[in-house]
């Protein structure tokens, strides 16, 4: 589950990087309601900060050394590494 949980909290990093979304809230939203998303995870944003950002990298890179073909889809988007430096959050 982690490895697409992790895929979907960087996508939802460059839709928030690229104003697509206002707020990460808006994005689990759209998975709680939209796709069926099971409301007791709080949806990809919310488990990302609950899991706290340093740890979404660190284990997004476990994952990148692993990748057979495409290694740069397991990159960390930027807003996530800047967010993570700085102990933000998505809110």
């Amino acid at each position: 589950m982690s490895r697409c949980m992790l895929a979907l909290v960087n996508e939802g990093a460059a839709i928030l990087d690229e104003r697509i979304a206002q707020r990460a809230s808006d994005i689990d939203a759209v998975y709680l309601l939209g796709y069926g998303f099971p409301a007791f995870r709080g949806g990809p944003m919310y488990y990302a900060n609950t899991l706290g950002l340093r740890e979404v990298i660190a284990s997004m890179e476990r994952f990148r050394e692993r990748a057979g073909s495409d290694p740069a889809f397991w990159q960390p988007h930027r807003l996530l590494l800047e967010l993570a430096d700085t102990n933000g959050t998505f809110n």
